[in-house]
């Protein structure tokens, strides 16, 4: 069996939305992987320099509520600001919650690649322990 990177995300196949995976050693690079997976789902960031630094926090919740949070926040920064991350750095608050970080760029710098998520989904939504660290699981409606 082929082992899989410490780190990575991807996007799997699934039939009307996209679905990503994503893990990592900590519940909070997971976090930060799942980020850079949806953004890669309808974006090329490559070549892309940010120009700006966003700081949110998650209060405290379940797992899957804390991973579901930082998704929908994509969206939302996405709609109302036109800004994308382009790196996110994820830390325990101290509280239960979560500690975001986004490094952004403009939607206006990134080539469009794919259909732009509306919502996060909690049609099977995995987010927890695995084997070899965290991994999560998550359907994006289209």
């Amino acid at each position: 069996m082929e082992r899989r990177p410490e780190r990575g995300h991807r996007c799997v196949p699934h039939t009307a939305d996209v679905r990503i995976e994503a893990w990592a050693p900590t519940r909070e690079e997971c976090v930060a992987e799942a980020v850079a997976a949806q953004v890669g789902t309808f974006v090329d960031p490559a070549g892309a320099q940010p120009d700006g630094e966003r700081e949110f926090r998650v209060p405290a919740g379940d797992d899957e509520d804390l991973l579901v949070a930082v998704l929908d926040e994509v969206i939302f920064r996405l709609e109302t600001e036109g800004e994308l991350p382009l790196h996110t750095e994820v830390t325990e608050d101290g509280a239960g919650g979560l500690a975001v970080r986004w490094r952004t760029t403009g939607t206006d710098a990134v080539e469009l690649v794919g259909a732009v998520p509306k919502a996060v989904s909690l049609h099977e939504l995995r987010f927890g322990r695995d084997g070899e660290g965290w991994s999560c699981a998550v359907t994006l409606d289209v």
